[in-house]
């Protein structure tokens, strides 16, 4: 009985003004080759997060969508939102 886990992602989405990536990874356990469990977890990127654990394929995804001016926009939105503007 060998058990193997895989996770793949099956969804990129990007959306919004600060192009947030949304990720939607597919958990998958496997028994001998027969799938006995699959699991979805989402989760998201924004312009300032550390992506250097993600895959090339995010870290490509990454390097288009979250320019220089998307990121600053980004940061200049959470300074309003922290001195409550």
């Amino acid at each position: 009985m060998a058990l193997e886990k895989t996770v793949t992602q099956d969804k990129i989405e990007i959306v919004g003004e600060f192009k947030i990536i949304q990720i939607r990874d597919v958990v998958k356990i496997t028994e001998n080759g027969q799938e006995v469990s699959r699991n979805y977890h989402r989760r998201t990127i924004n312009p300032l997060a550390d992506t250097s654990n993600e895959s090339q394929e995010i870290r490509d995804i990454v390097a288009t969508m979250h320019t220089q001016a998307v990121k600053d926009a980004y940061q200049a939105h959470m300074d309003s939102l922290a001195n409550g503007e």
